[in-house]
């Protein structure tokens, strides 16, 4: 599969879309985790209902300032690390 993945997208367009998963898992790991709804979340956020469940289906991509809102509200921070050498 991988093989196939790389014959159709560039490294850089799978990072993107790995990483991209990878931040909305750990916004519904902690969601879940808190036993916060959707609808919970937008009062907390001011980020619509409707919005973040496109955000966790993968049905849109967010903007960075509403990725940061929801986040924040909870209680995570968006961390910038340095890739791992050779890591494809």
């Amino acid at each position: 599969m991988e093989g196939c993945l790389s014959e159709l997208f560039s490294k850089e367009e799978i990072l993107e879309s790995d990483m991209r998963v990878a931040i909305m898992s750990e916004l519904i790991e902690a969601r879940h985790e808190q036993g916060i709804s959707q609808k919970k979340l937008e009062e907390l956020s001011g980020v619509s209902q409707p919005v973040i469940a496109r955000m966790e289906t993968g049905k849109t991509s967010p903007q960075l300032d509403t990725v940061l809102k929801v986040l924040a509200s909870l209680g995570k921070i968006l961390a910038v690390v340095r890739l791992e050498q050779g890591k494809s």
